[in-house]
This record gives structure tokens, C-alpha cells and sequence, in this order.
């Protein structure tokens, strides 16, 4: 069975989802290696850099380890076909 979404409710989705659809990868060379991804809405006014030095925050409290890790891989788009 094939569903279809309306715009209107993709929009809502998109919306629940967050403004924004991210990933960031980061590695400790020759000892670990993360790369996580969601979506987040930034505060209004928030600058591409905000939005990276806060989830690279939010991924060093969950792996500690990761603090001096070096950032591989950084993206952040629209969450919108």
C-alpha cells in the first residue's frame, strides 16, 4: 500500500522536525570516531557558527572523550526538499 502526504501536513512535519537538518563527525585519529545527525530549530538570530559550537557541545557532554576531537565533516541545511 503506497501513502502520500499532503504539503500542507509535510510542512507540519517538517516543522516538528526543526528548521534545520544537521550532521557532525568527529574523530580522535587512530582512536574513535562519532557522527550523529538530527534536526534542531536555532534561536532566532543564531549564526551558522552558534549552531556548530552548540551541537559539537551537545555531542562532547554525551562523549566526553570527544573534547579535542578534530571536526571531519559539518553540515547544515534547510530541513526542506
Amino acid at each position: 500500500m503506497t501513502s502520500q502526504t499532503s504539503p500542507s501536513t509535510a510542512a507540519t512535519q517538517a516543522t516538528a522536525q526543526g528548521s534545520h537538518a544537521w550532521v557532525l563527525t568527529l574523530e580522535l585519529p587512530g582512536r574513535g570516531m562519532t557522527t550523529q545527525y538530527g534536526t534542531w530549530t536555532p534561536p532566532v538570530g543564531a549564526t551558522r557558527h552558534d549552531v556548530f559550537t552548540a551541537l559539537r557541545g551537545h555531542i562532547v557532554g554525551q562523549h566526553p572523550e570527544m573534547a579535542s576531537a578534530n571536526t571531519i565533516f559539518f553540515s547544515l541545511e534547510p530541513n526542506q526538499l
